[in-house]
C-alpha cells in the first residue's frame, strides 16, 4: 500500500465538541479571500460572503491578498471594502520587483508608494515569505530581513499607523532535507517548491536573527508575526521575542497543527502571552475550518484532526483541545485584534 492511501481510523473513544460558532465575535486577523488562498471570493456575491462569515461569528477579516500588487489591493478595495467597509480591512504591499528598476532610491519610493496605497484606503502593510529567501536588490544579490537600506519602509509604516504583517521562513521542515526524516515529507513531495535546502538559501536561523533584528530595530513599527511568530515549532524563542519586543505581535493562522500537538506548552503560552496574540485562519472563510479552530481553542478534547479533510495537511498527527478561560479567549477572538487595528471601543 503506498502511503497516500493510508487512511488509519483511530479507535480512540473520546469526546467530540461540535462548537459551530465562537464564543465571543471574532476578528479574523490573517486571511485571503482570492485564488490560490481565499476561495475564489472575489467573483462570487459578497452578501454571499458576509452571509457565511456572520455564520462563523466574523464580525471583522483582514484581506491581505492585497499585499500582492497594488492592482489587486485597489480591486479588493472597490468590490469587499467598498460594500462592507465595517467588515473588511485590506493591506498593502511592496513591489521587491521594483528593486532593479529604482536602484538605490527604492527603500524612499516603497516608502511613498506606502503612503499612496493608505490614501487609497490600505490599512495595513503584507510581508510575503519571499522576503528573506527570494528577494534581491538592485545588484542582484538576496536581501537580508533586517537589510538596514529597507528602514524608509518600517519607518513610514510607523508614521502612518499601519501594522505590518511579517511572514519570513517557516515552516521548520521546509528548511530541512527532503528525507524521511522530514515530518512534512508529503506535503513537501507535492509543493517540491516549498523546499529551501541546499547553499541557494539562508538557514532558517539566520533569517529568524534578521526578523527578530527587524522588530528591535524598529520599536514604532507594531509588528505582526504570521503564523505564530514564523516559528511555531520554538515557543520559547517567540516568547523571548515578545518579552523584547512590546511592538510585537503574533497570530495563530495555519498553526493550530502545531500548537496542538504541544498542548501544555501552548496552553502555557496563549496564558502568558494572552494580550499579544491575534486570531487568525489562513483558510478561506471556510466554516469548516473555522469550528475546527473554536473546537481547538475552547474544549478540552482530545486527538482530533486539525484540518478539514481525511488525512491532516501539513502533518500525520492529531491534535488536542487547550479549554482556555473565557478572558483570554476574548482577548484573542477580538479585542487584541481591535487594538493593534486602532478599533478600539
Amino acid at each position: 500500500m503506498l502511503l497516500r492511501d493510508f487512511h488509519p481510523v483511530s479507535k480512540l473513544v473520546t469526546k467530540t465538541t461540535q462548537v459551530d460558532k465562537a464564543r465571543f465575535p471574532v476578528v479574523d486577523a490573517h486571511n485571503h479571500l482570492k485564488e490560490p488562498f481565499g476561495g475564489g471570493w472575489d467573483k462570487k456575491p459578497v452578501p454571499e460572503l458576509l452571509d457565511r462569515l456572520d455564520q462563523a461569528g466574523v464580525r471583522l477579516l483582514i484581506d491581505l491578498d492585497g499585499g500582492w500588487s497594488e492592482e489587486i489591493l485597489n480591486q479588493h478595495l472597490e468590490y469587499f471594502k467598498a460594500q462592507a467597509p465595517d467588515r473588511f480591512k485590506v493591506f498593502g504591499g511592496v513591489d521587491w520587483s521594483c528593486w532593479p528598476k529604482e536602484g538605490d532610491n527604492f527603500p524612499r519610493w516603497a516608502a511613498e508608494r506606502l503612503r499612496l496605497q493608505k490614501k487609497r484606503g490600505a490599512e495595513g502593510l503584507k510581508i510575503w515569505k519571499g522576503f528573506g529567501l527570494h528577494v534581491r536588490d538592485g545588484e542582484g544579490n538576496l536581501a537580508r530581513v533586517d537589510d538596514p537600506r529597507l528602514s524608509p519602509i518600517w519607518e513610514t509604516a510607523a508614521e502612518l499607523h499601519l501594522p505590518v504583517m511579517i511572514h519570513v521562513a517557516d515552516p521548520a521542515a521546509f528548511f530541512d532535507p527532503m528525507d524521511e526524516k522530514n515530518e512534512r515529507w508529503e506535503e513537501l513531495t507535492a509543493h517540491p517548491d516549498w523546499s529551501f535546502t541546499g547553499s541557494a538559501f539562508p538557514s532558517l536561523r539566520s533569517i529568524l536573527d534578521g526578523l527578530a533584528n527587524l522588530i528591535t530595530r524598529h520599536m514604532d513599527t507594531t509588528f505582526i508575526g504570521a503564523h505564530v511568530g514564523c516559528y511555531a515549532e520554538n515557543l520559547g524563542w517567540v516568547g523571548a521575542l515578545l518579552d523584547n519586543c512590546p511592538n510585537f505581535y503574533v497570530d495563530i493562522s495555519a498553526r493550530i497543527g502545531e500548537l496542538g500537538r504541544q498542548p501544555y506548552s501552548a496552553r502555557r503560552f496563549f496564558l502568558e502571552y494572552a494580550d499579544r496574540i491575534l486570531f487568525g485562519s489562513d483558510m478561506g472563510p471556510d466554516l469548516e475550518a473555522y469550528r475546527i479552530y473554536y473546537r481547538f481553542l475552547e474544549t478540552d478534547d482530545e486527538y482530533f484532526n486539525y484540518s478539514p479533510g481525511d488525512v491532516p495537511q501539513q502533518g500525520r498527527w492529531y491534535v488536542y483541545g487547550m479549554s482556555l478561560p473565557d478572558d483570554v479567549l476574548e482577548k484573542i477572538y477580538y479585542s487584541n485584534a481591535m487594538r493593534v487595528f486602532g478599533m478600539e471601543s
